[in-house]
């Protein structure tokens, strides 16, 4: 997992906070408590009632809700900030990333993850109520910005991206169809991917490669920044 990467080499000693933003599933918060287990970590998200419902299942992780746009944690207050898939549903999302900024404590880091691509924008984005995909390039000039330097940048779905291309461009014929049958559409496509062996062989081949290589394009693009 990069995100994990990312704040891998902190030292128990450094007693350092992690907030994630959007952690309404949980899953990255339990990833870091597994796998970093001397970090100090934080949850926040928009919504109440997922976080109502994460607090079930991490009772020692504090968490808050807020509109990242208004964030009201004070300046310089936590060490690393993580948004997978955040971003696309901040309407003002260059002033979500200048609060990002603004919390870090001098030297903190931020990990970032947001869909690739523009042109790909459809009706699946329409449903995760996605208000852009990114090219490389606009996520960088927004993290730059907001005051931050730029550390590493890669995609995620690189193996995976012809098929995704293929399915996103015919996806957009269905612009013009009821709400209700685009959800019928993405419903289906999502049951049909979300078991597939094939797509689970190439993520795992692909996080091996990754190791050793950054991928120019995918589905997804992955910035590391620094405060």
């Amino acid at each position: 997992n990069l995100a994990l990467k990312s704040f891998s080499k902190i030292t128990k000693e450094e007693n350092k906070l992690i907030l994630e933003v959007g952690c309404s599933s949980g899953y990255m918060l339990q990833d870091f408590q597994k796998n970093l287990p001397h970090l100090y970590l934080m949850g926040a998200d928009y919504l109440a009632a997922p976080l109502k419902r994460l607090s079930q299942n991490l009772p020692k992780i504090p968490l808050l809700q807020f509109d990242m746009q208004e964030c009201p944690l004070p300046d310089n207050s936590v060490d690393g900030v993580v948004a997978l898939n955040v971003l696309e549903h901040i309407e003002r999302d260059e002033e979500a990333l200048k609060h990002i900024y603004r919390i870090l404590r001098p030297g903190g880091v931020a990990h970032i993850e947001v869909p690739a691509n523009p042109n790909l924008y459809g009706i699946y984005d329409e449903y995760l109520m996605h208000h852009r995909r990114y090219t490389l390039l606009d996520i960088i000039s927004k993290s730059r910005s907001a005051g931050f330097k730029i550390e590493f940048t890669t995609h995620l779905g690189f193996l995976m991206y012809p098929a995704f291309w293929m399915i996103k461009k015919l996806n957009r014929r269905h612009f013009s169809k009821t709400d209700e049958q685009k959800l019928e559409i993405v419903s289906k496509q999502i049951r049909q991917t979300s078991n597939s062996f094939l797509m689970k062989a190439l993520i795992q081949l692909e996080t091996k490669i990754g190791n050793f290589f950054q991928f120019p394009l995918g589905i997804r693009i992955v910035i590391k920044c620094q405060k």
